[in-house]
């Protein structure tokens, strides 16, 4: 197999992106692909009967919205990889806390996967088609480090049971504890329900990384955050919006900061690329800092802000640069499916999508235009 000598902790040999055996696509792939898309449309369908408003397909409920920078120092040769990361300098960043869960209005003191979206500003670099006249690059994170979607063919799989059985969590079980991947699949509802600011966050997926393949993580780093991890949601004593309240509370009074961290891919065996269900083990494989991220203290959640990026913005993986490129099965999903929800949420919504250039046009306060 294909590899480049180069030197992290140790001297290693990583694999390249474009090796023969990193991206398989399976037959009738397309396909599934179409599946989901349709399938996660009956279900923003569903939920607009119900409130009135269309929302996009997954991670619906906003916990909150901040801004602040990414910083990247001067880095050796192997993790100088990508415009992000060549060289040492500072981007204007907006993050938006999610829940996972394609259902608006979940209640925060049911245990669920949290998502984290960024969207980087002034990136200079050959940029995919979707976002060749925009200077920004979308960045995804998930709480979980593998995700149940592992690839196209199980997606489909799991939202047809999730569509039929959804509304009786028995049958749900049943179905899932009769597949091979079942623990996997029941782990999302067995996440730690704590402070949003103490979850490190993952890429789930893999991504091209200049010559290099890697995926990546948020790291929470300041001995403020890391203390709240022991600060779990007690469905007794806690509201329903507990977690968008937490953290409201958290950036009112404290900086946030993060380690941005990848591994490298070294073996395909241990480290799929093609199958994201399984974690790649940080021992045998180590994760290395890229990037800090600071978020200076802030009101977490102005309403103009909450409404516009919820209206008007959209968060994709293929919107950025070829040298930071999605890989595998569920970044090709991804691609098909993100299109499909969110032109049936502007439709139905009447809102039209901006593809900003500047984190001012990311309001801080007043009114949002339609």
């Amino acid at each position: 197999m294909p590899t480049i000598k180069s030197y992290g902790v140790n001297t290693r040999n990583y694999i390249r992106w474009d090796a023969q055996a990193v991206e398989k696509v399976p037959p009738n792939e397309n396909e599934d692909i179409q599946a989901v898309a349709d399938m996660i449309n009956t279900i923003q369908k569903t939920h607009y009967n119900t409130t009135r408003h269309m929302y996009s397909g997954t991670h619906p409920r906003t916990q909150g919205l901040v801004k602040g920078k990414l910083i990247v120092g001067d880095l050796p040769p192997h993790l100088a990889q990508t415009e992000l990361f060549s060289k040492p300098g500072e981007f204007p960043i907006a993050m938006r806390y999610s829940t996972e869960t394609a259902d608006p209005g979940i209640d925060d003191r049911i245990p669920q996967p949290r998502g984290l979206g960024m969207k980087v500003f002034n990136v200079q670099g050959e940029m995919f088609d979707s976002g060749k006249d925009f200077p920004t690059q979308d960045i995804e994170f998930n709480s979980t480090p593998a995700i149940e979607l592992a690839d196209a063919k199980t997606t489909k799989e799991i939202f047809q049971i999730r569509l039929k059985y959804g509304g009786d969590k028995k049958e749900l079980y049943k179905q899932l504890e009769a597949r091979d991947d079942t623990d996997l699949q029941k782990a999302r509802d067995e996440v730690r329900n704590t402070h949003l600011e103490s979850i490190r966050q993952y890429s789930q997926t893999a991504y091209r990384f200049v010559d290099y393949v890697v995926k990546y993580s948020l790291v929470p780093s300041s001995e403020t955050q890391k203390k709240l991890y022991e600060e779990q949601v007690n469905p007794e004593i806690h509201t329903n919006h507990v977690l968008s309240d937490w953290l409201k509370e958290f950036f009112s009074k404290n900086d946030a900061e993060y380690l941005f961290q990848v591994p490298i891919c070294e073996n395909l065996e241990d480290q799929p690329v093609e199958y994201a269900g399984k974690e790649w083990d940080a021992e045998k494989y180590p994760w290395q800092t890229v990037a800090k991220v600071v978020i200076p203290k802030q009101d977490s959640m102005i309403p103009a802000r909450k409404t516009f990026w919820e209206d008007h913005i959209r968060l994709d993986p293929w919107h950025g640069l070829k040298s930071f490129q999605p890989l595998e099965s569920t970044n090709r999903l991804r691609r098909g499916v993100y299109l499909a929800s969110i032109a049936l949420r502007h439709k139905m919504n009447g809102r039209k999508e901006i593809n900003v250039t500047s984190i001012d046009q990311i309001p801080d306060g007043g009114d949002v235009e339609a």
